[in-house]
């Protein structure tokens, strides 16, 4: 009577192993892949892995640089909410200017010419 043992690769096993890393479960990574052994993906993460464990990321900063996270983060929170206000009153004037159209005729609404911050120079025509 003979025993299969399975060899995997080092490639397989460090694929294994940052799949691990990266969230996946024990059981759902021996699923994948097949692995019968109770222990052996621990093993292999004990043996190959950065300390065998996932991996969570510590910021220290000083204080200074926490107050000026925060204010960053509510600054791009109200910059999001008036860009979204921007943008629902841009489509909300677009639906006048089509319900315009449609009312009087697209021949009547003309776009004025915007002119650049360069042209100073140049006087508006009465």
């Amino acid at each position: 009577m003979s025993t299969t043992r399975k060899r995997y690769s080092e490639a397989v096993i460090r694929q294994i192993i940052t799949e691990y890393e990266s969230g996946y479960s024990i059981a759902e990574l021996k699923r994948k892949y097949g692995i019968t052994g109770n222990e052996t993906i621990q093993k292999w993460i004990k043996k190959s892995s950065k300390e065998g464990l996932r991996h969570k990321y510590i910021r220290i900063q000083q204080v200074e640089e926490i107050y000026q996270v925060k204010a960053l983060e509510k600054r791009i929170k109200d910059l999001e909410q008036a860009l979204g206000k921007t943008t629902l009153e841009k489509l909300k004037l677009e639906c006048i200017v089509e319900e315009y159209q449609e009312t009087y005729g697209a021949e009547l609404v003309k776009k004025k010419e915007v002119r650049s911050s360069t042209d100073s120079s140049q006087k508006p025509k009465a």
